[in-house]
């Protein structure tokens, strides 16, 4: 089974449309995307607020609503997003993608 996507739609100030080869789609929100980013820093800041819920989270720098401000494919497995918070090092792969869609059951 290919866990490429179909098609890709990307609304800056809203999220990522995902149709999958498979008929399945996928919506994730720029807020979510940014949470999850595959970036070391952010699996690493994820991993602390698990086991401490009051960890201070660090400040970002940016003014207005957190949006997309670019992407790039990488590859065939994976998209590059950058975000308005100036975070541009998480590399979203197709398997990853579909391990965190939030529309799944046990995604």
């Amino acid at each position: 089974m290919s866990n490429a996507p179909k098609h890709l739609d990307l609304k800056k100030d809203q999220g990522l449309t995902v149709q999958w080869d498979d008929g399945n789609e996928s919506f994730f929100s720029i807020v979510y995307l940014r949470r999850m980013s595959p970036s070391a820093e952010q699996k690493q800041l994820r991993e602390e607020m698990e086991k401490n819920p009051l960890a201070i989270l660090p400040s970002t720098p940016h003014e207005g609503p957190l949006v997309a401000t670019g992407a790039e494919l990488v590859g065939n497995y994976a998209i590059k997003i950058v975000f308005s918070d100036g975070h541009d090092t998480g590399i979203f792969s197709w398997d990853y993608l579909r391990q965190i869609d939030p529309g799944q059951e046990n995604g």
